[in-house]
């Protein structure tokens, strides 16, 4: 599935963009839940993954690159969470605002889930937007 950024978060986006109210820093969280992301979500609709020696992990600002054209891409660096016991399914990722809490975008992995059940066991994530 592709990326979606749900109503609520398209305001915050426009907000930050027309620097009406400051950005925050973001934190990246897997999702346990069964859930096909979509335009009325909020932060409330995904079940954090728990277990297994996972950890959300902060987006840092500066670890971005944005490439200018057609279309324009911002590219973050692979994330890879490494489980050490069981965490059941993870069916995708969201991002939120780290101060707010507030859910700007989701995706559903196409090749998941992905049953985390030993220790070793690895999710990577590559975040990537890209705008026409």
């Amino acid at each position: 599935m592709t990326l979606l950024v749900p109503n609520s978060a398209e305001a915050i986006i426009l907000a930050n963009f027309l620097n009406k109210t400051a950005p925050q820093d973001l934190r990246l969280k897997l999702y346990s839940s069964d859930t096909t992301p979509s335009e009325t979500d909020t932060e409330a609709t995904y079940t954090e993954t728990t277990g297994g020696g996972y950890a959300d992990e902060a987006l840092v600002a500066a670890s971005w690159t944005v490439t200018p054209g057609n279309p324009s891409i911002a590219a973050y660096p692979l994330i890879t969470f490494s489980f050490t016991g069981s965490a059941g399914n993870v069916y995708g990722y969201y991002v939120v605002q780290e101060t707010s809490g507030a859910l700007l975008w989701a995706e559903r992995f196409t090749n998941g889930p992905f049953n985390i059940a030993n220790n070793g066991d690895e999710i990577r994530v590559t975040p990537q937007i890209t705008l026409e």
